[in-house]
């Protein structure tokens, strides 16, 4: 490596203890990584679903650098109108149903779940958040609160009071949601713990059930949308629409943004406030992010519609498939998920430690689930072919092999 570990370690503050897996990277192109001694790894994580359209992609590229040329930021608080937010606000509601009207651009994924419970409370006044049991949605410490794991909330308290959460797919804790409920922040896919599909039209109950008491419906895609399922966003496979989305990670095709946008009732406490009372961010909007967001848009776009009408070309639901039907070995218990967001289940005993080293040593980037670390992640980009994919797999299995 040409960074010693101890030297970045020193001072660079890291979120993890030194680990046997260790990258340098020298570029990044498509689905792959090279690292400094020019290794090349296929990323099955896609830099945690951001690179749903590939690393350094061409057209993303492009427009940061003519964005650039214009202005890098200005100000966002309202005394200037600017061109890249409206451009990007009116091409991202043509993939949205039409009762989703006002987006407040931000930083990042939890920020965006942290501002939509800001309008939640602004519009019905109430206390009470409820979110998913092993769900995760951010660092911050509204965030934290949500946890339902004691263990990841100690060190932390006191946090944000009256949080309480259910259990997804189970029909009878909607009844905790009630009138005092200002919002439940859920995830149309449960991915705290592995790859978890809404069954019998839960989600359509969930809904319905937020409705009744008047909670608003806080929806987190931000690993689930721009086409990493198969469609631009989760949610327009099960029959339901939020009250507000968020999104993040794949939106910025690589450059910092998240966004949340929401019915225009809802939206409407956040506007003509001061900051303080409303919500603020002094880089949310950015041009550049916004400029690679439209191109990074346009990309997924493009895949999903050359999709539906080109029959040679694999989809992304397809390329899923192959992963859930090949990925057969006597360390894996089964393989779940959809579209190209999918995870293998370990089978008990095994070390999954040993299965990310050998992975890693085979040229393959991988991680766990954060509260399951028997849930290996395959996420790769959406512009993974299919003789890709097939070497991919082969990756994998022959990393299984020697574990």
């Amino acid at each position: 490596m040409a960074i010693k570990l101890e030297e970045f370690r020193k001072h660079v503050a890291q979120i993890e203890e030194i680990d046997p897996i260790v990258i340098e990277p020298k570029s990044a192109e498509g689905i792959w990584v090279t690292d400094v001694n020019d290794k090349k790894y296929i990323d099955m994580l896609s830099g945690i679903c951001v690179g749903n359209a590939g690393h350094k992609n061409s057209k993303v590229v492009q427009a940061i650098q003519k964005q650039c040329e214009d202005y890098l930021h200005v100000m966002v608080y309202g005394e200037f109108i600017q061109k890249p937010q409206l451009d990007y606000a009116l091409r991202i509601k043509e993939f949205l149903p039409s009762e989703l009207t006002q987006i407040f651009y931000v930083n990042t994924g939890c920020e965006a779940i942290e501002g939509a419970i800001k309008a939640a409370k602004l519009y019905n006044h109430r206390n009470k958040i409820i979110s998913y049991t092993n769900s995760y949605h951010g660092a911050t410490i509204g965030c934290v609160s949500m946890l339902s794991d004691g263990k990841f909330r100690q060190d932390f308290l006191p946090l944000l009071p009256c949080c309480d959460n259910i259990r997804f797919n189970c029909e009878e804790d909607l009844q905790k949601i009630d009138e005092d409920t200002c919002c439940v922040v859920a995830e149309t896919i449960a991915v705290g713990d592995g790859v978890h599909l809404p069954e019998n039209d839960y989600l359509k109950k969930l809904r319905n059930r937020c409705n009744e008491v008047s909670a608003v419906l806080i929806l987190d895609e931000i690993q689930t949308g721009f086409g990493r399922t198969g469609t631009m966003f989760a949610f327009e496979q099960f029959g339901f629409v939020p009250d507000i989305l968020c999104m993040a990670k794949a939106m910025g095709g690589g450059l910092p943004i998240g966004a949340f946008i929401g019915k225009e009732d809802i939206m409407q406490g956040l506007n003509n406030h001061h900051p303080l009372i409303g919500h603020a961010t002094t880089y949310g909007g950015n041009p550049v992010c916004l400029a690679a967001a439209l191109a990074q848009l346009n990309c997924i776009a493009d895949i999903l519609d050359k999709e539906r009408t080109h029959e040679n070309i694999l989809t992304v639901k397809e390329k899923g498939e192959i992963y859930r039907r090949k990925l057969k070995h006597k360390l894996i218990n089964r393989v779940e998920g959809t579209g190209l967001f999918n995870a293998i289940y370990l089978n008990d005993g095994v070390d999954w430690q040993k299965v990310l080293i050998s992975c890693f040593n085979n040229g393959i980037i991988t991680g766990t689930h954060l509260f399951n670390p028997m849930a290996i992640s395959i996420k790769p980009p959406l512009i993974i072919t299919e003789e890709e994919v097939e070497q991919s797999i082969s990756r994998i299995l022959k990393a299984f092999d020697e574990v």
